[in-house]
C-alpha cells in the first residue's frame, strides 16, 4: 500500500531553496550521488548538500562540462555515466562497488524533456529510456551499496506527468506516425514516480525508502530542445525572453529533492510524491502550475506492472531473489 498523500506541514513551502532545507544539517559523512547533478536543479542540489558537508559523486554523460559546471567544489567527484547506454550504466556500477563505498542518498534527477522522436538502445522511446529506465538499470546495479539503513532514492517527476499514463500497449511509440514529444515526456514522469512507489515497497524491509518529487516550474537547460516560440506560445517566457511570473530559481527547484533526500519528517511516508516541500495533496484539476498529484502515478498496482515490465527490458531485478540477467 502506498503512502497517502496529505500535506504533514514541513514548515517550508515553493520559495524555499536548498540551502533552507539544509540550515543546520550536517551530512559529514555521508555519501550522495546525483544524476545530472552539474545543470539546473541538480547542480543546485550538489553543491547545497557538499556544503552540507556531504561526499557527492556527479555521474555525468559529458565529464569535462560537469567538472568545468561544477568549478572545482570540494567533496565532489564526477564520474562517467551514460544513462541512456546500458552498458555505461553496468560499467559505472561495477567501478562504484569495487570501491567498496555505500550510498546513503540517491537522487535520480538526470533527464531530457521534448527530446525529438527518437529510438535508441533495442528500440526503447528516448524520454522512457533515458528517464525511467537508465535510472532503474542504475539503481538495481548499485544494489549492493544501497544496503544502509535509512538510505533514501529519490525520484524527480514532474506535474509533466499529467500529461500521460504509461501508454501499456505502445510505450515506446511504435505504432504511433505522430510522435508527441509531450504525450512521451509525460509519460515518463509518470514512470519516474510510479518506479518510487515500488521501489519503496520493495527496500523498506531492509531500510531503503524511495520518494518522487515534482520540483515546480524552473527554466533550465532541461528545456533546450524547445523551440523558442513554443516557449512563448507556453507562456513560459514573454517575447522579449524574460521569464514569466510564477517560475521558481533553480535553487528553489533543488529544494524539494533535497527535502525528500534528508527530512526525518518523512520516515514513515515512504513512496509519497512530494511537491514544494511536503507531502503532495491529489490533484483535483489539470492545472500543471498547481500541481499535486494524478492517481495513476502513484497507484501500487501500475508501479509492480512498471517495474516487472522494466525488468523484462533491460534484463535486470536486483531486489527479486535473483537478478535476471
Amino acid at each position: 500500500m502506498t503512502a497517502k498523500q496529505h500535506k504533514i506541514g514541513s514548515g517550508f513551502g515553493a520559495r524555499t531553496t536548498a540551502n533552507d532545507v539544509l540550515a543546520g544539517v550536517d551530512l559529514t559523512g555521508k555519501t550522495v550521488l546525483i544524476t545530472g547533478g552539474y545543470s539546473g536543479l541538480g547542480l543546485e542540489a550538489t553543491a547545497a548538500l557538499a556544503r552540507a558537508g556531504a561526499d557527492v559523486v556527479v555521474p555525468a554523460r559529458r565529464p569535462s562540462v560537469a567538472t568545468a559546471a561544477l568549478g572545482g567544489m570540494p567533496r565532489i567527484q564526477v564520474l562517467p555515466l551514460d544513462l541512456a547506454d546500458l552498458a555505461s550504466v553496468r560499467t559505472f556500477a561495477d567501478e562504484f562497488l569495487e570501491t567498496g563505498r555505500t550510498l546513503d542518498i540517491v537522487i535520480d534527477n538526470a533527464g531530457v524533456m521534448a527530446y525529438p522522436a527518437e529510438h535508441i538502445g533495442p528500440g526503447w522511446e528516448a524520454h522512457f529510456a533515458i528517464n525511467h529506465l537508465g535510472h532503474f538499470a542504475l539503481i538495481n546495479r548499485l544494489r549492493p551499496a544501497l544496503t544502509t539503513p535509512g538510505t533514501r532514492v529519490v525520484s524527480v517527476s514532474s506535474s509533466g506527468h499529467f500529461l500521460s499514463d504509461i501508454r501499456w500497449d505502445d510505450p515506446h511509440f511504435r505504432h504511433d506516425d505522430d510522435h508527441d514529444h509531450w504525450a512521451a515526456y509525460g509519460q515518463s514522469k509518470t514512470a519516474n514516480a510510479l518506479f518510487a512507489v515500488h521501489l519503496d515497497a520493495l527496500g523498506a524491509a531492509s531500510g531503503l525508502h524511495a520518494f518522487a518529487v515534482h520540483p515546480g516550474s524552473i527554466l533550465t537547460p532541461l528545456q533546450r530542445h524547445i523551440p523558442h516560440p513554443e516557449k512563448i506560445a507556453q507562456g513560459w517566457i514573454t517575447p522579449d525572453g524574460r521569464h514569466a511570473d510564477g517560475f521558481k530559481t533553480p535553487a528553489q527547484g533543488a529544494a524539494t529533492a533535497v527535502w525528500a533526500a534528508t527530512s526525518p519528517l518523512l520516515n514513515d511516508h515512504g513512496g509519497a510524491y512530494c511537491q514544494d516541500c511536503d507531502i503532495a495533496e491529489p490533484a483535483e484539476t489539470d492545472d500543471m502550475l498547481v500541481g499535486g498529484v494524478k492517481p495513476w502515478a502513484v497507484d501500487p498496482a501500475a508501479a509492480a506492472r512498471l517495474w516487472a515490465l522494466s525488468a523484462e527490458l533491460t534484463g535486470l531485478d536486483s531486489f527479486a531473489t535473483a537478478e535476471t540477467g
